[in-house]
């Protein structure tokens, strides 16, 4: 999930970007986007970097496991045909 900092300067660029005449409301609008950006990040379901690498690194060392395994019984189907 995104930081709470940078999702404060998020909001405060969105909320620079708003016309001139509504820079008064400009802290409201602040809390207003970081609200609902905050919501929709939120149900988007994101996983942090460090969580993406962690199973990235997990699904690699399975992927390397599974190609063992299918070697070994690979070798082990061919011994089984060789001796009948």
């Amino acid at each position: 999930m995104i930081d709470s900092q940078q999702l404060d300067d998020l909001a405060k660029r969105l909320a620079g970007l708003m016309p001139e005449s509504m820079s008064r409301f400009q802290q409201d609008i602040e809390k207003n986007l970081k609200a609902g950006l905050k919501g929709v990040l939120q149900k988007m379901d994101l996983v942090t970097r460090e969580e993406y690498d962690v199973q990235a690194a997990l699904l690699a060392r399975a992927q390397k496991r599974l190609a063992e395994l299918e070697q070994r019984i690979q070798a082990m189907e061919e011994k089984a045909d060789s001796d009948h």
